[in-house]
Parts: C-alpha cells; structure tokens; sequence
C-alpha cells in the first residue's frame, strides 16, 4: 500500500521559515515524480512544486520561485519542501503527491486531478 505522510505544518509569523516532508512508502522511490500542492480556504488546489527523483528535475509555480526549495532525500524516500521568507497567502493545507514515470511531474503539472496518490496533508498557517 502506497503511503505519502506529510508533517511539518505549523503557525509562523509572516517571513518566517518552515520546512515541510513527505514521507512514501509503498512504492520505489526513484519511479516517481512527487510534487506538493496547497489549497488555501475558499481557493481551488494549487501546484506548488515538484521533483522527478530519479534525476532530481525540479519546477515550482510562479508564485513560489525564489523562496519555495524542493528536494529529496532518496535514501529516506522522503521529498522536503523548504519555504522561506513566507507570506499570508502561503496559508492553506499542503499536500503530497506522487505519480509513476513517465507521466509523473508532466502530469500533476497538467492533470493533477488524475494523480494517483495524495497525502493527508499538513496545515501552514501565516499570520502577518
């Protein structure tokens, strides 16, 4: 059973930092694409970012470039998301999700409503 298990959610103050993880299991690791999503109150879901694990490809949204990071820890299959200098409307739930090469990063990217695995998520809350 695939399993995609997010934490390091939280409350920070407006410009600070937080560091979220998605662990899998179930799968192998380096045959995906796993990316992140956020779906802020009253808002559709958002792509974020995402990384191929096999060759460490990465893009993120325009609206993330230059503060969001994401990377993998293939040894732990585990993809981080680093997300400094934050802001109010970073607030929502994030998500994990993961999709098999080749559609993987293309995929979410362009059809995230057909990914196959989601996470639980992990809520961020930014107060100004």
């Amino acid at each position: 059973e695939v399993q995609l298990v997010e934490s390091g959610g939280g409350l920070v103050q407006a410009g600070g930092s937080l560091r979220l993880s998605c662990a899998a299991s179930g799968l192998i690791f380096e045959d995906y694409g796993i990316g992140w999503f956020r779906q802020a109150p009253g808002k559709e879901r958002e792509g974020v970012s995402c990384i191929v694990v096999s060759d460490g490809d990465t893009n993120y949204a325009d609206s993330v470039k230059g503060r969001f990071t994401i990377s993998s820890d293939n040894a732990e299959s585990t993809v981080y998301l680093q997300i400094n200098a934050l802001k109010p409307e970073d607030t929502g739930v994030y998500y994990c999700a993961a999709e098999a090469l080749p559609g993987g990063c293309t995929l979410m990217n362009h059809y995230s409503d057909a990914v196959t695995y989601w996470g639980q998520g992990t809520p961020v809350t930014v107060s100004s």
